[in-house]
């Protein structure tokens, strides 16, 4: 095994002798150069490693406002987003207000009838209620008619949100958000929704003797497998603060009390005590964020804090349902996108199709699938239930938002990072939608082409040296996710001694590889087989010489979870 970076300067070697040079390797390229920096970044702990909750801006006047209401007994509402975020942050609001007595009530828009944030006839419904103070948790920070609409009615409103702001802020009692002012303070601004609303529980906690006996020194940190869960499935940075949380979330999901999240465990044959941040992103967030996009979100946030078992196994049961309702339905839209493709006389830089009958809300996952198989930016919509067409866009090389910043007078609305994004589509733009992004794309600056695959590997390994010891090596860099990507490696010139598919519809590959003078083989595996492997394996003969790029990983499906590869790209 040997780097393809540029080799550690003596200096920096020095630096980090304490470990090994892959190990040292990859924690400079996540630019991680100090001894300090790295202990931290191998050891994150809890006691020495998360922020001060009262260097955010208004958090003080936020948990306070939050422990007066608790101690007056005024009806308190929890707002919360319907995803895997939103959900798992309520859960712990309600679990929080539970615990010390709390008069309070839980409040999940529904995505299809009320859409995302906050809405006034939902406010209006809550001030019905006799609600005095509003909770949001993942949402609030866009919402400026219903946070005043709520004023006009004498509530309250503390916002506790992590998305980027309008050009002005609500007009809330209090905005907790560490991205909502050019001037915040608290150090770290990649917390998700949850991590947020947790923080403001512990300063709540810490604010209040009279609550803090209700729930004792320490009692918060069960609270930690929903932010965890959260982080994880969010997406966000998993550095900094928000790898402290990520690390102790998966340990305690692994022992989580919680009897709806075991039930689900154990239809999605997930051992509990093994759980691991894959298991989190591609089996757990998708059931959990199934519930809204099939149906109510909360179907997933009843199973999170349920204490009977009936129910529980009754709602995880329902959550595996509708998420294989889901994947049907995802896979009707995929098979209508293909038509539609088939039918078209070229495929132009930019797909854009669309149709009234598709569900918003799976266009994501479709548009993901069709984007790596055409490698090019794939743009989905169909009709929400207020009529309007919303879609997603998932992207690879080009930039998302900046694609749709340069389509003008396009969009009503729209968001997203460089990979993804949502938009609303103008009535009157919907049948020029691709013409618009084509010629958008064309504007646009191209990034220079890669061929080499090896440019993007951290360091060639061969089949003999991805075994359980050197697993054990990367694993102390977990948990992967964005801004600690997995280490990716080289294996040249091996030889694919076996080819098969797997599934039910054999959508899945796996290879059996060696090297060229060894028997000894590895699996390597990749899912719902596409774009360049797709095109490469039909090429390939069995016992044919190729080069490939992999993650390592453990197959938690097979007897004694031996290692194997995850096949991220192949080359003859």
């Amino acid at each position: 095994m040997f780097p393809l970076h540029d080799s550690l300067d003596k200096n920096l070697r020095e630096e980090l002798s304490a470990y090994d040079d892959l190990t040292s390797a990859l924690l400079a390229r996540r630019g991680i150069l100090k001894k300090e920096e790295a202990e931290k970044f191998l050891n994150p702990s809890y006691d020495l490693h998360l922020h001060d909750p009262f260097l955010m801006t208004d958090m003080r006047k936020a948990a306070e406002r939050f422990a007066d209401a608790i101690l007056k007994g005024e009806r308190i509402a929890v707002w919360s987003d319907y995803d895997c975020d939103g959900v798992p942050g309520a859960v712990i609001l309600h679990d929080f207000l539970k615990k010390v007595d709390a008069n309070f009530e839980i409040y999940i828009p529904h995505r299809h009838d009320e859409g995302y944030g906050m809405n006034v006839e939902g406010i209006e419904k809550l001030a019905s209620n006799k609600v005095k103070l509003i909770v949001t948790v993942d949402s609030g920070i866009t919402d400026h008619e219903p946070v005043s609409r709520a004023k006009e009615l004498g509530i309250d409103v503390i916002i506790t949100d992590h998305h980027l702001p309008k050009e002005t802020l609500p007009d809330a009692y209090a905005i907790v958000n560490p991205n909502a002012r050019a001037d915040e303070k608290y150090p770290f601004h990649e917390l998700c929704g949850s991590g947020v609303a947790w923080k403001l529980v512990c300063a709540v906690l810490f604010i209040s003797p009279t609550l803090r006996e209700k729930a004792p020194l320490g009692w918060e940190k069960w609270l930690l497998d929903m932010v965890g869960l959260a982080t994880i499935a969010d997406m966000v940075s998993l550095t900094g603060e928000n790898r402290v949380l990520a690390t102790y979330g998966l340990k305690v999901l692994r022992k989580s009390p919680r009897i709806g999240f075991q039930k689900l465990c154990k239809v999605m044959r997930v051992n509990q005590r093994q759980i691991t941040e894959d298991d989190v992103g591609f089996m757990i967030a998708p059931r959990v964020n199934a519930a809204s996009r099939m149906g109510d979100a909360f179907d997933a946030f009843k199973m999170f804090i349920t204490n009977d078992e009936g129910e529980a196994e009754l709602l995880a049961s329902k959550l595996e349902k509708i998420n294989k309702q889901r994947k049907v339905e995802a896979g009707v839209i995929t098979r209508a996108v293909h038509t539609k493709l088939k039918e078209k006389s070229e495929i132009r830089n930019v797909i854009a199709l669309g149709d009234p009958e598709w569900r918003p809300a799976l266009l994501g996952l479709v548009a993901g699938t069709i984007a790596d198989e055409y490698e090019r930016p794939v743009f989905l919509w169909g009709r929400e239930g207020n009529n309007t067409f919303k879609g997603s866009v998932r992207s690879g090389s080009v930039h998302a938002l900046e694609l749709m910043q340069a389509a003008e007078k396009t969009f009503v609305e729209f968001g997203g990072h460089s990979a993804a994004g949502g938009f609303t589509v103008r009535d009157d733009a919907i049948f020029f939608l691709e013409d618009k992004l084509v010629e958008a794309y064309e504007r646009l600056p191209k990034k220079e082409e890669v061929d080499d695959i090896s440019n993007y590997a951290d360091a060639v390994i061969t089949p003999e040296e991805a075994n359980e010891s050197f697993l054990k090596k990367i694993e102390k860099l977990s948990p992967f996710g964005m801004q600690n990507a997995k280490p990716v490696f080289l294996l040249r010139e091996i030889v694919v001694r076996e080819i098969s598919r797997f599934g039910k519809g054999k959508e899945h590959l796996k290879l059996k590889i060696s090297s060229r003078d060894k028997n000894n083989k590895i699996d390597a595996v990749t899912f719902f087989v596409k774009g360049n492997i797709a095109r490469t394996i039909e090429t390939i003969q069995p016992n044919g010489v190729a080069t490939i790029l992999a993650h390592l990983e453990r197959d938690t499906f097979s007897y004694g979870n031996p290692v194997r590869l995850r096949l991220l790209d192949i080359k003859l």
